[in-house]
């Protein structure tokens, strides 16, 4: 019996050395690839962890941004109306001085630039945030992953107040300037406007559009500057100028103010800019609208339901609306949410510029810089 069996095994000899190793070779591979699938699943595992993190982290920045724009609003409020204090007027006209058709005009110039300063502040101060957060938080994100390996912070503590502190720009000189041309292009528009003549909201936006077009784009003789000059200080300005004793906190510090202001003077930037005043310059004639409804009754039974088109009937006098227009800048400049800031805050476009500034900071790659 063993003799035959050893008989079947030598004339079987080279088919059952490839069988083994056939199934050897199997066993191996079969091992083999359990190891890749399971080093797969663990790089798969890892990526998703890293993107919750990631992503939880960015909303988490959203929300800090809101709240550090409501928590600002107040400030930039009070240096707007510090600039352009109509409320001295409004007392004197009580009085009744001399001069009062002169007050009027003044009035009037100061009450349309304080409100159009106020939607372009408030816009610029949502986007400059945006930008501002996101660059930290998407350096605060690499520096949660990097210092465990030993690197030093990107945006340490005291970077970031330095950085932050150039905020002050914007509610400082930038809004002096701005203020500056604004009142000259309302100066420009409304200075020979009657205070007896009659206004309907659609001659409000057409002469809304003239002074924006003055200020934006330096139409009617106008010296325009870029947007982003209102937001940052010229770059001579910042801590580069300083020839000597910049410390390493102060050279990271230029580091981001010049990555924000190449992000400032972008086209996607100037794109979503310029959204923002779309949708500002349009809630603050909304809220217009409503003071330029008819009277009860006027309109028979569709006054409830009044269109635009009804609307287009109804005039005021220039000396009504400058009080309206003088009171919007505590709608507009609102630490209480409003229409005018959530209309800003929930665009598309802000929220996908934000989306962008913090994956191009939070990307490993900026590691490389």
């Amino acid at each position: 019996m063993f003799s035959s069996t050893w008989n079947f095994l030598k004339r079987h000899k080279r088919k059952f050395v490839f069988a083994g190793a056939f199934v050897g070779g199997v066993y191996f591979l079969g091992k083999y690839a359990q190891k890749k699938i399971r080093e797969m699943q663990e790089h798969e595992a890892s990526v998703y962890i890293n993107q919750a993190r990631r992503q939880f982290h960015f909303e988490s920045n959203q929300r800090t941004c809101n709240m550090t724009v409501l928590s600002m609003l107040p400030t930039l409020r009070e240096a707007i109306i510090h600039h352009l204090n109509s409320e001295n007027l409004t007392t004197l006209l009580k009085t009744k001085p001399a001069n009062r058709l002169e007050i009027w005009e003044d009035l009037k110039i100061i009450s349309f630039t304080r409100t159009i300063v106020a939607v372009y502040s408030t816009c610029m101060l949502v986007l400059l945030l945006r930008v501002q957060l996101n660059i930290i938080g998407g350096y605060l994100y690499l520096d949660n992953s990097v210092t465990k390996n030993g690197m030093l912070p990107l945006a340490p503590p005291d970077v970031q107040q330095q950085y932050l502190s150039s905020m002050q720009h914007l509610l400082g000189d930038g809004l002096s300037e701005m203020i500056t041309a604004v009142k000259k292009a309302v100066q420009n528009t409304l200075g020979r406007l009657s205070l007896k003549q009659s206004l309907s909201l659609q001659d409000l936006e057409q002469h809304l559009n003239q002074i924006r077009a003055q200020v934006e784009k330096g139409v009617g003789g106008s010296v325009h500057r870029p947007l982003s000059w209102y937001m940052m200080a010229d770059e001579e300005n910042t801590l580069a100028a300083q020839a000597c004793g910049l410390t390493a906190n102060d050279v990271t510090t230029i580091k981001l103010l010049n990555e924000t202001r190449d992000m400032l003077e972008s086209p996607d930037f100037g794109t979503v800019l310029n959204t923002c005043f779309n949708s500002g310059f349009n809630r603050f004639l909304d809220n217009m609208a409503e003071f330029f409804r008819p009277p009860p009754g006027a309109q028979g039974d569709s006054a409830p339901g009044t269109t635009p088109d009804s609307l287009s009937h109804v005039s005021l006098p220039v000396a009504k609306i400058i009080p309206i227009v003088n009171g919007q800048i505590h709608s507009i400049c609102s630490e209480i949410p409003s229409h005018f800031v959530q209309d800003l805050l929930m665009i598309d476009q802000v929220k996908e510029f934000a989306a962008n500034v913090y994956e191009t900071f939070s990307s490993p790659h900026e590691l490389q810089k």
